[in-house]
């Protein structure tokens, strides 16, 4: 094995052996919590991963390489394969005693924060379990490579590879600090800041402690998941409701500005992000067109409710977290459809959402109506701006070309899914759930995918992995140059 693909193995089996810590907190709370059989399953589950990491990474540990970017691609997309693996362990060994397929899907949606579940019947898993599944958001939220960076001094050699395989969007050579691994603890930091943020809002506005550090994990991380089967419908709070929308929203904005905005001290750097102001403008408009379209099919009989039940679905489904208002797959015309496929366009890059982002979604448009323009005027010039500065050709033809593979795995997927039998509206719902780590879909996954079959689950597995990694991560492994020295 050449010195390369050494170094590589050194430092997965690092990240797998941060990864099987994962299974100490619920295993520890299981004890405290005086639980039956769930903490021998999570410590063995810890086990079994340790051993695999120390396994990867004990024989080459003295390895010394200069990694370059394409090897970061590589650590990035069999990290996140390894630990879906590991950490679907303890859903297998113990509850909900899941198959190998549904224990992969639900360990993959939880670290992608896909939001997605194969799980019916949350209310009666042991807390340690439920804890487990929110813990696994909160850990993907910010991307376990990121943690890897932040808190391994050993990783300092490609650091900056890992930082720019695993972040979002198109600004991942943006760096907060001098240095790439302070870059990583100062978006940790912040993204810490506001789930403890979050969790204090939810615990005075009526939840339990538990539920409350549960749904702030998988808000703030644009996860989803929930202890409740019924999520928020199990309270039926308007106050909670709008704090979740709140930290939805702050969740799906580029943590970049959250930094800068906490180290000045000043509120000023949202409103000079261009950016952002598109997000807001999304989401306001398309909230007013559903409220409308329910308000005016009858779904609601206040303007209130129907634009609470409105601007909680949008929020949920644009920033990817995937919380859901019950019975919105019945709602009146068009509304289905379009809370559930805002969720391809996602949040704000350098944020925890999936989707393709703002950013890219603004200047394709802007692309577009260039090239309007440039056939009434051909021998004019005309220039795609974003914040009122210039974008680069060739940032220009980036973006057109990943949302043109990004749309191809979309089709292709829609096509598999539906090869496997289910139908096309079920399908196509199933595609955004998992290809934008949204979550919620369309048919018979409008809230689980408990009842779709195993062929169907593993490409779900496949786009929710594909979508985490922006498509050219893992892509760009299929390319026979990639493999060459």
């Amino acid at each position: 094995m050449s010195q390369r693909f050494r170094a590589i193995q050194r430092i997965l089996g690092v990240i797998i052996v941060l990864s099987s810590m994962t299974k100490l907190p619920p295993a520890l709370l299981a004890l405290a919590w005086g639980e039956q059989g769930t903490p021998q399953v999570f410590f063995g589950s810890f086990l079994v991963s340790l051993l695999i990491g120390i396994g990867l990474w004990l024989p080459v540990r003295n390895v010394n390489y200069d990694m370059r970017l394409r090897d970061g691609f590589l650590i990035v997309t069999m990290t996140w394969v390894f630990a879906s693996l590991v950490s679907a362990l303890p859903f297998v060994h113990g509850p909900p005693n899941l198959s190998y397929t549904d224990a992969i899907f639900e360990a993959t949606s939880g670290l992608t924060t896909t939001g997605a579940t194969v799980i019916n019947g949350l209310d009666d898993l042991p807390r340690s379990v439920l804890f487990y599944r929110q813990l696994l958001q909160f850990l993907g939220g910010m991307g376990i490579v990121i943690l890897a960076v932040a808190i391994l001094p050993m990783l300092k050699i490609g650091g900056t590879q890992l930082f720019r395989a695993e972040s979002t969007g198109p600004t991942k050579d943006t760096k907060l600090t001098p240095r790439i691994a302070e870059t990583a603890k100062a978006l940790w930091a912040v993204y810490f800041g506001l789930t403890v943020m979050c969790a204090a809002s939810f615990w005075v506005g009526g939840m339990s402690l538990f539920d409350a550090i549960g749904h702030a994990m998988s808000t703030v991380s644009t996860g989803g998941f929930s202890t409740y089967d019924a999520g928020f419908g199990t309270w039926n709070s308007p106050v909670l409701e709008w704090i979740a929308i709140l930290f939805m929203m702050l969740g799906g904005i580029n943590f970049g500005l959250h930094y800068i905005a906490w180290r000045r001290a000043s509120m000023g750097v949202y409103g000079t992000d261009s950016e952002l102001r598109s997000f807001l403008r999304i989401v306001l408009g398309a909230s007013l067109i559903v409220a409308a379209t329910l308000w005016f099919g009858g779904d609601y009989a206040g303007m209130t409710d129907a634009v609470r039940n409105a601007t909680f679905q949008v929020v949920s489904n644009i920033t990817t977290t995937g919380f859901v208002v019950t019975g919105f797959d019945q709602w009146t015309g068009p509304a289905p459809f379009l809370v559930v496929t805002i969720g391809v366009i996602g949040g704000c890059a350098g944020s925890t959402v999936g989707g393709l982002k703002v950013a890219r979604v603004v200047m394709v448009v802007r692309q577009g109506y260039r090239e309007i323009k440039q056939l009434v005027h051909p021998k004019a010039q005309f220039l795609v701006k974003m914040g009122g500065r210039r974008v680069s050709e060739s940032v220009v033809l980036s973006v057109s070309g990943f949302i043109a593979i990004w749309m191809l795995c979309f089709i292709m997927l829609v096509v598999g899914m539906s090869a496997t039998g289910l139908d096309l509206e079920t399908s196509y719902g199933a595609v955004v759930a998992t290809l934008a780590n949204s979550g919620p879909g369309l048919g018979e996954v409008a809230y689980s995918f408990a009842s779709v079959n195993d062929a169907a689950i593993w490409l779900g597995t496949l786009g929710m992995i594909l979508g985490r990694l922006e498509v050219f991560s893992l892509l760009v492994l299929l390319t026979p140059a990639f493999w060459r020295e």
